[in-house]
């Protein structure tokens, strides 16, 4: 089974080019008023609205400490802080913001993952 997180977006095109052209996200279907982005087992749909959805923080996670601090210098401009560990939950992050002001964590898991 896969799946598509869906949003509402005021900024289609902004919101768009920003997860593409930022975090490296490719286009896997567009349709009129919606645009589904996909990077690995990811999908973000992105519709139309007159109002945009920013419930919520979209996760994106690296197999490295070193991957999350590269990541964090590339988006020095979008960063909210700065990367550290959270004991609570064994991982290493940040978190920043999209176009529209939703919330993106940047993380590493500091244990291994189940297969």
């Amino acid at each position: 089974m896969s799946g598509i997180v869906f949003f509402r977006t005021a900024e289609r095109e902004a919101v768009v080019d920003f997860y593409r052209e930022r975090l490296g996200f490719e286009t896997w279907v567009d349709q009129d008023g919606c645009t589904i982005l996909r990077h690995d087992d990811l999908k973000l749909g992105f519709c139309d609205g007159d109002e945009s959805e920013t419930e919520g923080i979209v996760t994106l996670y690296y197999d490295t400490r070193e991957e999350v601090d590269a990541a964090r210098e590339r988006l020095d401009d979008v960063a909210t802080d700065d990367p550290r560990e959270n004991e609570q939950y064994d991982i290493y992050q940040f978190f920043g913001e999209d176009p529209e002001g939703r919330t993106l964590e940047f993380q590493t898991f500091l244990h291994d993952l189940p297969e």
